[in-house]
């Protein structure tokens, strides 16, 4: 039988950035607040530190950090007549678990979004006339601006100690920034990356062709930086260990070492750990949340959290799982484009540029930081007219030092052999040798890209699994052959004898890993029909359920998610403390 524990005012399902974010802004209110995370508690002293945390095998290959899949996975299938199977082991994105979450193991780049990505089927049919959008493809607008969420983005980026230096400050265009970037109200609060020897190659050869490279947005700190909440954060050491790890040094910005440690000792909110939540409770009409039910991983038991208010802050596809486990909005059919709840899943379309220099150009990759990168915006978004292209959309072209550790970093031009002395010989020749540039691009959405229930496969807790049902429309990957190919021009200038350029194909697999950029499901916008919530992040069907993350995302955009992510938490929390406490009801634009 269920044990039901007091009330409180407000419950997060997850506690990640995007929780610690709307748990902090309420700190001076009476509000009782509840942090459910279903994995364990993990803090920078003592789980990040080496050399344990230094183990590629555990962390890189063993995925120590990510969700286990043996509990809860999810199913995929690139078409609604395949039938999903389920993901016995990750590959294509890393879902993290435990406090912190995928803000733990992110790389730290931190890009915003562009005013026509907000805009996205506005800024197209205005600029090129509604032709220009195939039919296939369901992007639409967000329901808010970029001007509604400047002052928050810059609050996270003051927040995490962004390095980098702003293209566009006040209006004014400042060489050596990103040009194309919209207007920012202050520079970065910290200096940018010094490049790499990668990116330093890159750069000559970019500007040659007459494209502006700037240093990436880096929350890998360039110097000691102590944020507004009062934490400080030290200098990145330029170790190699921040995708899929912990940072030891205090020198990455997460959860951990942005904000947990003030939110942790708030009066008014409390941790709780192990716990894993099965539903949101509703009340019988189903318009109302009254908490939500969990299971205690320790004990086995079945606990009610009842609350006010709901603030689903999980991991991207973990929030759309959850409203339809509860029957919050209803679920999307992608034959009659009816339901508002799991359309618009998207990811991110990849492209790359493999470049195999001669043995007297050493790169030392092996000294990296997850966000060291020189890049171009030419391509990005529509900073590039797209009227006789037959495709919208872009990507940026980078090249990133992010760490060459040995196990996995073993770069080969095409026609080794795959193993044998022969392999061994080419890995020793090529590891200091071989650099590459990343074509990041947009994922724009599609009628037939969709997240549900699957009616076959359960999880260890008897229900349902997240089934995934995602290929690249052609649009994207017209896009994806278009900018890999200009950055294959860039890859001829830099000097390496041999290049290999790889657009992205279809069909997506989920076996190679990509990015973990998992977007919508639960996204916004201005009508109901079509989104499973309000520009704030309100659900249009249960008010006080509140979501927060990639799933909100109507399309994916160029540029990686985070600070997108963080901007969004900001603006939620602004408008839960200024409206919605004092008059708990569906908020409306003012």
């Amino acid at each position: 039988m269920a044990r039901t524990l007091p009330s409180v005012d407000v419950v997060f399902v997850g506690m990640g950035f995007t929780a610690a974010i709307i748990a902090r802004e309420l700190k001076d209110s009476s509000v009782k607040m509840v942090g459910l995370e279903r994995g364990r508690a993990r803090n920078t002293v003592p789980d990040f530190q080496s050399p344990a945390m230094h183990d590629e095998l555990a962390f890189a290959v063993r995925h120590g950090l990510m969700q286990d899949l043996s509990q809860e996975t999810v199913t995929f299938r690139n078409t609604p007549d395949q039938k999903a199977l389920p993901m016995r082991q990750l590959g294509s994105f890393l879902p993290g678990t435990d406090l912190g979450g995928a803000g733990v193991h992110w790389n730290g780049q931190t890009f915003r979004f562009q005013p026509e990505d907000f805009r996205m089927r506005s800024h197209h049919e205005e600029r090129y006339g509604r032709d220009i959008i195939a039919e296939e493809l369901t992007i639409q607008d967000w329901g808010l601006t970029y001007e509604d969420l400047e002052r928050h983005y810059d609050r996270f980026e003051y927040l995490l100690g962004v390095g980098g230096y702003a293209g566009n400050v006040g209006g004014e265009i400042r060489p050596g920034g990103n040009p194309f970037e919209a207007k920012r109200s202050r520079d970065y609060p910290n200096p940018p990356t010094a490049p790499a020897y990668l990116g330093v190659l890159f750069a000559k050869a970019a500007m040659e062709l007459g494209y502006t490279p700037y240093q990436v947005p880096s929350s890998n700190m360039t110097r000691a930086y102590t944020n507004p909440e009062g934490v400080r954060l030290e200098p990145c050491m330029v170790c190699g260990y921040c995708e899929r790890f912990g940072c030891e040094h205090f020198a990455k910005s997460s959860p951990q070492t942005t904000l947990l440690p003030v939110v942790l000792q708030q009066a008014n909110f409390a941790l709780r750990t192990n716990a894993h939540v099965t539903r949101v409770n509703l009340t019988p009409d189903g318009k109302h949340a009254t908490g939500v039910t969990y299971i205690d991983l320790a004990t086995g038991q079945e606990t009610i959290q009842p609350a006010e208010l709901v603030v689903l802050s999980a991991f991207a596809f973990h929030n759309p799982r959850l409203m339809l486990l509860s029957g919050i909005g209803k679920s999307y059919d992608p034959s009659t484009g009816e339901g508002n709840v799991g359309r618009n899943y998207a990811y991110q379309t990849m492209g790359s540029v493999s470049l195999f220099y001669d043995e007297d150009v050493a790169l030392n990759q092996f000294m990296g930081a997850g966000a060291l990168g020189t890049v171009i915006s030419d391509y990005a978004g529509d900073n590039f007219d797209h009227s006789k292209l037959g495709f919208i959309g872009g990507a940026y072209i980078c090249a990133y030092t992010t760490g060459a550790r040995p196990i996995e970093y073993h770069p080969v031009p095409p026609g080794t052999p795959r193993w044998g002395l022969p392999w061994k010989q080419a890995v020793a020749r090529y590891y200091n040798h071989t650099g590459g540039l990343q074509v990041h691009g947009q994922s724009c959405a599609r009628r037939t890209n969709y997240v549900d229930l699957d009616p076959t496969y359960k999880d260890a807790f008897g229900q349902p699994l997240l089934r995934i049902t995602f290929d690249f429309p052609e649009n994207d990957l017209r896009m994806s052959h278009y900018v890999t190919d200009r950055a294959g021009e860039i890859a001829e200038r830099m000097g390496a004898p041999q290049i290999v350029v790889n657009p992205r194909t279809a069909p997506y697999s989920v076996v190679p890993y990509q990015t973990t950029h998992n977007t919508g499901g639960a996204i916004m916008g201005a009508d109901p029909k079509t989104s499973a919530c309000n520009r704030y992040g309100q659900s249009w069907d249960v008010p006080n359920v509140f979501v927060t993350g990639t799933a909100l995302f109507p399309q994916n955009a160029s540029y990686n998610p985070t600070d997108t992510v963080g901007a969004l938490a900001y603006w939620t929390a602004d408008a839960i403390k200024t409206r919605y406490l004092s008059s708990p009801a569906p908020l409306v634009q003012p």
